[in-house]
């Protein structure tokens, strides 16, 4: 039912039982996923050694990756950093091996193909921190959670507090899961990429709750599923051009900005995806699923005022 002009009319809430066994599958094959595989955690999380080398040319990746390997060292992670001359070159961290070890052997399998090349520094990250960072950032994701749950509460209502919060963990889970599925690294800038896409998914769902309150005031007589389906209906053209948009410049990142940022491009992209998908069919179902009715909408009346909202003098 079209309720306003030049909007779309797409009965969105009328899939809303496709959308939720949709999820739920998604949900379930990323938390599978998680338990099976795991994270494949970067050196922020597990530790290791970082080393940064430079070259008077271009730097080879896939020869240096050859080389590395057959010294011994395949599982070492190649990428440029800041320039194509610059190469950081990461390593899990070796019992038997130290630090120091490590980067003289990588200096000299590397000086093989090039003796010019030069190190420009070497770090090494032990466990002990790697843990410290990996609960740290589960506990800032979870204090996030928790700050918006009583944002949104005190903003809106309680029912709407939990749509929103049932949204967010949609995508952090499916977010998470698809980096475990795939085996991509899950480092530092990805705990900062999900805990974006809770931000971006979260401003895409406040604006759609914002447009559902001031319907259910304004067409009181209408059925709940009739004005959401309107309120969506409405702020479609807006979302859809936030997501575009925002898509547009990651995909820039993705394809442009180099393997070190490669992880964190698309943990965005996953995040956009579903969290606009999630604004849409997530939040606003369970909006639908706690009874909302238009009289848990209505402002409360103050003493002395008339139904117009005009005091009676």
């Amino acid at each position: 039912m079209q309720i306003f002009k030049n909007t779309p009319s797409f009965d969105f809430m009328g899939k809303r039982k496709i959308a939720l066994a949709f999820s739920t599958l998604l949900i379930i094959a990323a938390i599978s996923s998680l338990v099976v595989k795991g994270l494949n955690f970067g050196l922020d999380f597990t530790g290791g050694t970082l080393i940064e080398v430079a070259y008077e040319q271009s730097a080879d990746l896939t020869k240096i990756r050859n080389r590395l390997s057959s010294a011994g060292f395949g599982d070492a992670v190649v990428q440029n950093f800041g320039s194509s001359k610059n190469v950081l070159v990461r390593l899990a961290p070796r019992e038997s091996t130290s630090s120091q070890s490590l980067g003289d052997k990588i200096l000299t399998a590397l000086r093989e193909d090039d003796a010019d090349v030069d190190m420009r520094r070497q770090e090494f990250v032990g466990p002990q921190v790697g843990d410290e960072l990996r609960d740290d950032g589960g506990l800032a994701m979870l204090i996030a959670l928790a700050f918006i749950l009583v944002y949104v509460m005190a903003r809106f209502e309680y029912r709407f507090a939990l749509g929103s919060i049932a949204a967010l963990i949609h995508d952090v889970i499916i977010t998470v899961g698809i980096f475990s599925f795939f085996q991509f690294d899950f480092d530092l800038t990805v705990l900062a990429a999900v805990l974006a896409v809770i931000g971006y998914s979260l401003n895409d769902t406040i604006v759609v709750f914002d447009r559902i309150r001031e319907n259910f005031r304004l067409m009181r007589k209408q059925e709940p599923r009739t004005i959401i389906n309107a309120s969506l209906n409405q702020t479609l053209s807006r979302t859809l051009m936030t997501s575009v948009t925002t898509l547009i410049v990651v995909l820039a990142m993705f394809f442009l900005g180099g393997e070190l940022i490669h992880s964190f491009a698309i943990a965005l992209i996953i995040g956009i995806l579903v969290g606009t998908y999630s604004s849409i069919y997530v939040a606003s179902s369970m909006v639908i699923a706690l009874n909302i009715t238009a009289e848990s909408m209505m402002p409360v009346k103050k003493e002395g005022e008339d139904q117009e909202g005009q005091y009676i003098e």
